[in-house]
């Protein structure tokens, strides 16, 4: 009886050695499918579907169009409202991303210290980016209302004449550079904090038998060691800035931008170019265009990225 089982488990044993490479060399490729399968449907598709349409006069009732070349192209590069969305974007971006990297970094900063009830202020730096865009942009386009808006009534207490919010461009971008403001400095503190809680407490404990003061600390120690963290986080925010579209969208009830383009970003140009004037073809060259931008700031992320870990490396050296 022992002998057959053993001629049995001889006669799997090959069988099961194959399976078992077949297992060890298939499975990370079939765990990792369903992520390519699914961009490739909800992602990839609509990139080369938008290339194909940015080059044709699209007609959208008959589902069809003409090759046209780079004709969308050079319309929207000699249209005024595409450098005016493109100045729009980079103004709100820098309105927004430069505060919110600082004021993120120190609140996790802070965080990142003994503080009571941790749990309970670093899950309520979050409460901000789970509100819905559209109620956030809501309530702020109300706060900077021209007539009656909040923030005038309380510049006119302290004698500071109201501001139009909606119809000079500076004041407009700050308003909506607000609004991104309070829903991703949370967002991103957190983040700020994960790669702080990762410094090793020794670094900290021989700087301050060095005699470092809590700033220097800061400066010397914190700071170059999240600094690929940092990096991450700018380029994030990059990409999210450059694709702003809830908040300038929501803050006034036309939706348009403004009378005079005041706050028009590049994604709503895209947007009423293709809904509006019903134009795939000249949106479809738009979200083009700013598919390139992001890809410009991405290499310029990378290239700054591996500046700063070579840099890092030669001064471990």
């Amino acid at each position: 009886m022992a002998s057959t089982d053993l001629d049995t488990s001889k006669a799997y044993s090959p069988w099961r050695q194959r399976m078992g490479m077949w297992d060890r060399k298939a499975s990370p490729y079939l765990y990792i499918a369903p992520f390519f399968i699914v961009f490739a449907i909800f992602g990839l598709f609509p990139i080369i579907y938008t290339a194909v349409i940015s080059l044709m006069d699209w007609d959208t009732i008959r589902n069809s169009g003409e090759y046209i070349g780079f004709a969308n192209f050079d319309y929207v590069l000699n249209d005024r409202k595409f450098w005016v969305s493109l100045r729009n974007t980079f103004s709100i971006f820098l309105l927004s991303s430069i505060p919110q990297l600082i004021i993120a970094t120190f609140i996790a900063a802070m965080l990142d210290h003994h503080l009571k009830a941790r749990t309970f202020w670093r899950m309520g730096v979050l409460v901000p980016y789970v509100v819905m865009p559209v109620a956030v942009a809501l309530i702020f386009s109300q706060l900077y209302a021209d007539e009656y808006g909040l923030v005038n009534h309380w510049l006119g207490m302290v004698g500071i004449d109201p501001i139009a919010w909606h119809k000079e461009v500076i004041p407009s971008h700050v308003a909506i550079a607000s609004m991104v403001n309070f829903r991703w400095i949370g967002y991103n503190a957190l983040i700020m904090l994960a790669a702080m809680q990762a410094i090793p407490r020794e670094l900290y404990e021989a700087a301050a038998l060095d005699g470092a003061s809590k700033a220097r600390r800061f400066f010397s120690v914190t700071l170059p060691q999240i600094r690929p963290t940092f990096i991450f986080v700018i380029i994030t925010s990059t990409i999210g800035g450059l694709q702003i579209f809830d908040e300038p969208r929501m803050f006034d009830t036309a939706g348009n931008g403004g009378a005079d383009q005041q706050w028009l970003t590049i994604t709503m140009y895209m947007y009423n170019t293709g809904w509006g004037e019903l134009n795939f073809g000249r949106a479809s060259a738009i979200a083009w265009l700013l598919f390139l931008i992001i890809i410009v700031f991405g290499l310029l992320n990378f290239w700054l990225t591996r500046r700063f870990v070579s840099s890092d490396q030669s001064g471990s050296k």
